[in-house]
């Protein structure tokens, strides 16, 4: 089973047991987070696809660690110029490890009773049609 998730803007195929390096996260090390923005899940064949995303599928996984990842290296040069510029970057990642994927029962569907709410609550919201006047023209 495995399932396309997307997580901090990102999208990455993963499957339970998996460990992944992504941008840093906000939660601690050791904390679990959830991930909603399920885009695919594929469970033995079975694929279901999101449009945008699959209702009530969702992602668990644990915050192992945060760390720097290899410096990438930025150099510009102007030929003849004397102009040079050398910068150096590490991104900042947190490793995660995919604990499970879940197909269905992460939200709830809302109930028939708010849905009639809604819908007698947008009769009444319908702006009324003005009635129009007929220009008078001159002869």
């Amino acid at each position: 089973m495995y399932a396309i998730v997307e997580i901090a803007g990102q999208q990455f195929k993963v499957s339970k047991d998996q460990k992944v390096f992504v941008h840093r996260l906000a939660s601690e090390e050791g904390t679990k987070v959830t991930f909603d923005k399920v885009l695919l899940v594929d469970d033995n064949g079975n694929i279901t696809l999101g449009a945008p995303a699959v209702e009530g599928a969702s992602v668990e996984a644990k915050v192992l660690q945060h760390l720097k990842g290899d410096k990438v290296i930025v150099f510009k040069k102007k030929r003849r110029k004397g102009y040079k510029k050398k910068n150096g970057h590490r991104q900042a990642l947190t490793q995660i490890l995919i604990e499970g994927i879940s197909a269905t029962g992460a939200k709830k569907k809302a109930t028939k009773k708010a849905d009639v709410e809604v819908a007698e609550g947008a009769e009444e919201a319908k702006p009324k049609a003005k009635a129009t006047k007929t220009k008078k023209t001159e002869e």
